[in-house]
């Protein structure tokens, strides 16, 4: 695959980044992808390793050596066609996904991997410029109607695959745009919505039906760090769904919030991540928001070292905030990972990202003991320093420590999916409050409830972008077969 020497005669190319000082002045994308030259450069570093374990690292199974040594051949057009054959939306993963198939990449046992993200973020790229990116509908009609409640990524990749079979598919949004956490949790940033937009152009073309702005079962609990906003009064039971429809496929997302349950979380100032970037998202398309939460000129302490509580620091620094310090309450980790012992998983190491370089105080091993007001209103937080001592974190001693905190983002991570619509059809849980359904290729996603199938963060809970896509595309096969008996869609 690539050039037979290429692993040894070139190294690892990047993507750049936009001047810091220039980029925190706006929220579009600031990274500078691959040109050709570059691209094929990498492809060219492709091993002909054998087994190539950068396709298993993958969620969605990409045909990784395929796409590589068609980049490094300048055959951009067959290159794109196999990375769609695998993956619906490769600009989202592109753009977002922490790629671990370059934790998988043979090279990587000694090496820098190959740079399968930025190739498949070129490919993308150069199929929409071309137009090579075009509906495809299906050729005959089935007569069955599905439902698949949540538009996210995993409904997204569902309803596609769904509407290609011949299906007559309706998908169902809580919120007044498609996209779930795309379009309402990761930063204009790091995903501009127009690459949503025109995906739903395209499956618009296909047949999806799109019903924004209807809820299915209840509004989301009092606290739960999941805000409805521009709600339309469409409230639909899960009767209507079940009566309506031969088969419904449940794909939101893990909506309910980790809370930090210490003295002074009542203080205003205290909110949940999901209270914040979405307000920050819904400014960038131009709507008006009441009583926006700003960080300009505050002290900002996030607390949660994840992608969530980066994208926090990014936001904080992009509206002025006058500190931004990210907690995270696991010791701090290498700054290299031992490549013998975890290789081909994901490694545990320091991750750095873009935000972080943009400004912010990282500290690690802390936990938050209370939260310390005046009128109502945070001011400060006292942490102490933790340690694991015999398998439990413990507090180390005299390691007290009061912070200036006018703003604080909780982005400790996601517990389940919102219990009303689970609740609503009745579904068995797991022990995590998440959908029960098996993966198991007969009768897999199906729920305990007749003809209601669950995909994605539903399913498995909080997880990755690339995950959702690949659980929705199974799930699809999975209803298909459901309705027909038997199914071409590719699992």
């Amino acid at each position: 695959m690539g050039k037979v020497t290429g692993f040894m005669e070139f190294d690892r190319i990047e993507e750049g980044y936009a001047p810091v000082a220039e980029r925190v002045k706006h929220y579009k994308e600031f990274v500078i992808a691959l040109d050709d030259a570059q691209a094929k450069q990498q492809g060219a570093r492709c091993m002909d390793c054998g087994t190539p374990f950068c396709n298993h690292g993958c969620p969605v199974n990409n045909i990784i050596p395929d796409f590589n040594d068609l980049v490094y051949r300048g055959d951009w057009k067959n290159a794109f066609h196999v990375l769609d054959s695998t993956n619906n939306f490769p600009e989202f993963t592109g753009r977002i996904c922490p790629a671990p198939c370059e934790a998988a990449c043979v090279l990587n046992i000694n090496n820098d991997p190959v740079g399968i993200k930025s190739i498949e973020h070129a490919i993308i790229d150069r199929a929409w410029a071309e137009g090579w990116v075009v509906p495809r509908p299906a050729l005959r009609q089935t007569g069955k109607k599905v439902a698949v409640v949540g538009a996210g990524p995993a409904g997204m990749a569902a309803a596609q695959q769904l509407a290609r079979a011949g299906h007559e598919v309706t998908l169902f949004e809580k919120n007044d745009r498609v996209g779930g956490l795309l379009r309402y949790g990761i930063p204009d940033f790091k995903l501009e919505k127009s690459h949503i937009d025109r995906r739903v152009k395209q499956m618009e073309a296909e047949g999806v039906i799109f019903r924004t702005g209807v809820l299915i079962g209840a509004l989301p609990t009092e606290g739960s760090g999941a805000k409805v906003t521009n709600l339309a009064q469409d409230v639909r039971s899960a009767e209507q769904l079940t009566q309506n429809f031969d088969a419904v496929l449940l794909t939101g997302g893990a909506e309910q919030s980790r809370d930090l349950p210490v003295p002074g979380r009542d203080l205003a100032g205290i909110h949940f991540a999901m209270e914040w970037l979405p307000q920050q998202n819904r400014v960038n398309a131009g709507d008006k928001v009441k009583g926006a939460i700003q960080a300009k000129g505050k002290h900002v302490i996030v607390i949660g070292g994840g992608d969530t509580g980066s994208d926090c620091v990014g936001t904080s620094n992009r509206h002025g905030a006058k500190s931004v310090t990210q907690f995270e309450v696991m010791p701090m980790p290498p700054e290299a990972e031992d490549k013998p012992l975890t290789w081909p998983y994901w490694p545990i190491k320091l991750r750095t990202s873009s935000s972080h370089e943009e400004g912010a105080v990282r500290e690690f091993a802390i936990s938050t003991k209370q939260f310390n007001g005046d009128q109502g209103k945070v001011k400060s937080l006292t942490t102490v320093q933790v340690e694991f001592k015999d398998g439990k974190l413990t507090e180390v001693p005299g390691t007290e420590r009061e912070w200036p905190a006018d703003l604080v983002l909780l982005a400790m991570g996601f517990t389940h999916p919102l219990a009303p619509v689970l609740d609503a059809f009745g579904i068995d849980k797991d022990a995590r409050g998440n959908a029960k359904a098996s993966t198991e290729a007969e009768g897999g996603y199906a729920t305990s409830v007749q003809k209601v199938f669950a995909a994605g963060d539903m399913r498995r809970g909080q997880s990755l972008v690339v995950w959702a896509i690949k659980e929705g595309r199974q799930a699809a096969r999975a209803v298909d077969e459901f309705l027909m008996g038997s199914s071409d869609l590719p699992r």
